[in-house]
């Protein structure tokens, strides 16, 4: 990002970040922090920081580490609760900064977006209190304890600019014009482009050569961006093929042959075009393992095959030297006894060889066949049929013929494996180049959109068979809450025979549920404790608004979460204890809802039952996202995966369970 860029992020994030309070904060990797914010008007934000390179709101649900790093922790540590009171970019640099409110302390976290970037936690006294990265520099240090001092400024302030400064820029000498202005100005080589665009000055002239006339059409053109500030035209550019060049604040010359993409906030932009880029990075590194894979199977078979190659022509050779030994089997055997008993009379090696070869030269049987004697390995080598091999002297020639035979069978049995070796090695190919294929299909969908949540999942809820919106307290605030803020005079109110049961609501709309009666008193039952001691059923009543009082009979007290019930209460008998978890597809996304049977059912084949059980919750969440994988199609399997087990744990009633087959 460049200032002029984060001027326009930040005076947006101004409008919809002040006020905010800070909830979990993560850290998605060494440089991006990701603050989970809600705004005055109760709106969920996720603002992103990027070290040295980014900040924005984000509405794209980022995947985020298990373990958080020390840094994470110790922001979470100052910061969590606290109030954003105001959002800056210091002095048109590329720098942001919050300022933040937790009880009686204030922070800043200042995040430097040029260069390698930082991300500085810094206390009341300006004492650098946690940093990304800390390092000691030649004009500053960002050291735990010490003064924090803002980087030296990296040139002039274009929007004061006047005749005066530019003049200076003559100073420059030789140096090309583009250059000098992302010097002199300290902005980056883009809006350095653009100015001379603008002025119609070719940017490769040398500073000493610009007229008066030329340097005041570049002070014009300065001024011209500066009155940018403020009036921002967000959009991303688009070259002849669909891919995003790049996003801007407002319309850029540079990019004038180029489609524009006109977006609502600038805000947009960045999640959209950096989204973009993102996922096109993950698709490119995913690219280079495959093929760093490929080529290794590739490598691996070829080898392979040579090997069988080799393998299938020494078989046919051991084959045919057994065939040859046995077409002259008895000559052979003659030459082996003849070698071996001329030795035993005293002879030696070469006196035996030179009688042999001059009766070869002689064409006599079977010294014809006579090539030379190994000594060493005692071995006799004969050519035969114009065949080269060797015979051990230590054994008849049918034996030898037996030895060949053998090694040409060891070695189909190599061949065997080697083929089975090859099989699989070119299924894994084929496994990798589909695994491939999934992930770009997989990658061309964008990455999930953060699902805005409605108002009624603070509560347990579900909307039944009918279509009526069913809502039940999570613990003793949340049913306060509910009989408080939300219950109204055509509702109906259902209440467990057990301590520790929700308060549940149907929103009638004036209406007469009578499914969605029994829904709701299932649905009581199960979220009861009742589920807890690993009951099976349970007796349920219902009663209307009236019946409802928080004012307890004279000298009692009712504690937070509990009511008095008058009058008549309407039992539903022996409601059995059980409730369906399941995936229902939204705006192209999974959603997780979690209800009565019969009522999750109308909404979605994918669902499992869950009943009292013997698993921990944790581990049954994890249980109910691979059967729900399991039961959805491949393609499918690996969005359901990545889920995040809290959206399945919200559904399990409190205490153990486990899936029902039946």
């Amino acid at each position: 990002m460049t200032a002029f860029d984060i001027a326009a992020a930040v005076s947006e994030l101004s409008n919809l970040v002040r006020g905010s309070r800070i909830g979990k904060i993560y850290q998605l990797n060494h440089k991006i922090l990701l603050l989970k914010l809600r705004n005055p008007g109760g709106e969920s934000l996720q603002l992103l920081i990027e070290a040295g390179r980014r900040i924005h709101i984000t509405k794209y649900d980022l995947e985020k580490p298990k373990k958080p790093p020390n840094f994470c922790m110790a922001l979470r540590k100052h910061l969590e609760n606290g109030v954003i009171e105001d959002i800056s970019q210091y002095d048109f640099e590329r720098i942001s900064e919050l300022l933040i409110r937790r009880g009686g302390q204030k922070y800043r976290l200042i995040a430097e977006l040029f260069d390698e970037g930082n991300i500085i936690l810094v206390g009341s006294e300006n004492e650098i209190l946690y940093a990304l990265t800390y390092k000691k520099m030649r004009d500053r240090n960002i050291l735990q304890g010490e003064n924090f001092k803002y980087p030296p400024q990296r040139g002039k302030d274009l929007r004061h600019a006047g005749p005066e400064e530019i003049r200076e820029i003559k100073g420059f000498g030789q140096i090309d014009i583009v250059r000098a202005l992302t010097r002199f100005l300290g902005i980056g080589g883009l809006y350095a482009e653009e100015i001379l665009l603008r002025s119609g000055i070719d940017k490769n002239r040398p500073c000493s050569s610009l007229t008066d006339g030329e340097l005041s059409a570049i002070l014009n053109s300065i001024m011209d961006l500066a009155s940018q500030i403020g009036n921002w035209k967000p959009c991303i550019f688009i070259d002849e093929t669909g891919a995003w060049v790049d996003t801007a604040p407002f319309p850029l010359k540079r990019y004038s042959g180029l489609n524009m993409m006109e977006m609502g906030t600038f805000n947009d932009a960045l999640d959209e075009y950096y989204a973009k880029i993102m996922l096109k990075g993950e698709v490119e590194k995913s690219k280079d393992i495959y093929e760093g894979e490929i080529a290794n199977l590739k490598r691996i078979l070829q080898e392979q095959e040579e090997n069988l190659r080799e393998l299938t022509s020494k078989v046919k050779v051991y084959r045919q030297i057994g065939d040859k030994i046995y077409s002259h089997l008895y000559e052979l055997d003659f030459l082996i006894n003849r070698i071996m008993n001329e030795k035993r009379s005293g002879k030696n090696w070469d006196e035996i060889s030179e009688v042999m070869l001059k009766e070869k030269e002689k064409s006599v049987v079977p010294s014809i066949h006579f090539a030379s004697i190994n000594p060493k390995t005692l071995t006799l080598q004969v050519s035969v049929d114009g065949q080269i091999f060797d015979l051990n002297l230590k054994m008849s020639a049918q034996k030898n013929a037996a030895e060949y035979y053998e090694k040409a069978k060891k070695m189909m049995d190599k061949i065997k494996g080697l083929e089975k070796a090859i099989e699989q090695t070119k299924e894994r190919i084929e496994k990798v180049r589909a695994e491939e294929l999934e992930k770009e299909v997989a990658a061309s969908t964008a990455i999930p959109v953060r699902r805005r949540r409605e108002w009624y999942e603070k509560f347990r809820w579900f909307f039944s068979s009918e279509n009526f919106l069913v809502l039940g307290g999570r613990d003793a605030a949340t049913n306060e809450i509910l009989i408080k803020r939300y219950m109204e005079p055509h509702d109906l109110i259902f209440h467990a025979d057990i301590p520790g049961s929700p308060f549940v609501l149907i929103k009638t709309q004036g209406k007469t549920p009578e499914k969605t009666i029994e829904e709701a008193a299932q649905f009581t039952a199960s979220y009861s404790r009742a589920w807890k001691e690993g009951l099976r059923a349970l007796d349920v009543y219902w009663v209307k608004p009236e019946q409802v009082s928080k004012t307890p009979p004279s000298g009692e007290y009712l504690p937070r979460g509990s009511f008095m019930i008058y009058g008549t209460k309407n039992y539903v008998r022996n409601v059995t204890l059980e409730i369906a978890i399941g995936l229902k597809r939204e705006n192209g996304a999974f959603r997780v809802i979690g209800g009565p049977l019969e009522a999750i059912s109308k909404q979605t084949d994918l669902f499992v039952k869950v009943v009292p059980g013997s698993e921990p919750t944790g581990k049954l969440a994890k249980s109910i996202i691979k059967a729900l994988a399991e039961m959805s199609p491949p393609e499918e399997r690996t969005e359901i995966l990545k889920i995040p087990l809290e959206e399945v744990h919200a559904f399990i009633p409190l205490g153990q369970g486990s899936i029902s087959s039946s």
